[in-house]
């Protein structure tokens, strides 16, 4: 069964075969508030983990996305560009912001799980 994953910056992903759908955590979303820029990598990028492969912007501040793996960019999700609104939708659902084909899936056994993202969170805050 597929689950949610997480970086330490926030990122979220969900990943379906070898396709992970990247967004970023409600936290990231509370935190950043009110979107009004959004800036996505063009299809056919390769990307590292931990490389940006999105640029976020809130009347607070601008955020680098980072990919969570190695890949591919093989979708960008135009509609935010419209409706900022949909990035506090489920990842697996319309709030994902590019889906990367994954490289190296082991890569995933890195990221926090669902459980272990919250008790990250109780540190950092």
């Amino acid at each position: 069964m597929a689950e949610f994953k997480y970086t330490k910056d926030h990122e979220c992903i969900y990943v379906e075969g070898d396709v992970a759908f990247v967004g970023i955590s409600k936290h990231a979303q509370e935190a950043l508030g009110d979107l009004v820029y959004l800036e996505l990598p063009e299809i056919g990028k390769s990307v590292d983990a931990g490389s940006e492969i999105a640029v976020i912007e809130s009347v607070k501040t601008a955020a680098e996305i980072y990919s969570p793996v190695n890949g591919e960019v093989v979708e960008v999700n135009e509609a935010l560009v419209e409706d900022f609104e949909l990035v506090s939708e489920p990842v697996n659902e319309k709030g994902w912001i590019v889906k990367v084909k994954v490289a190296d899936t082991s890569a995933l056994d890195a990221l926090m799980n669902e459980a272990a993202y919250a008790e990250y969170l109780k540190e950092v805050d």
